[in-house]
């Protein structure tokens, strides 16, 4: 695993599915067990996001950012995210 911060995703006002699609995309680029920080909106994006990469084998923490917003960090296919957050 890298020790830089990991890349950043920013997707928040980017429509569903296309948030995912770009998510796994990312994802795709990086090796296994490398982290991945994803901006998105609250609501459907988080949930729709969230669910497809978990079931995708992907770890993922989520967190506030700032008031409409989430911030997820996600380890490439499994694992705990470095931040030590749980992963979901």
């Amino acid at each position: 695993m890298s020790e830089s911060a990991p890349p950043r995703l920013d997707l928040r006002g980017t429509l569903c599915p296309l948030n995912f699609i770009r998510s796994r995309l990312a994802l795709e680029k990086l090796a296994p067990g490398d982290d991945l920080e994803i901006l998105l909106d609250r609501g459907e994006p988080e949930q729709m996001v969230v669910e497809g990469l978990l079931q995708e084998g992907h770890g993922v923490c989520v967190s506030p950012f700032e008031p409409e917003g989430v911030r997820l960090q996600v380890c490439r296919d499994g694992g705990r995210p470095r931040d030590g957050g749980p992963a979901s």
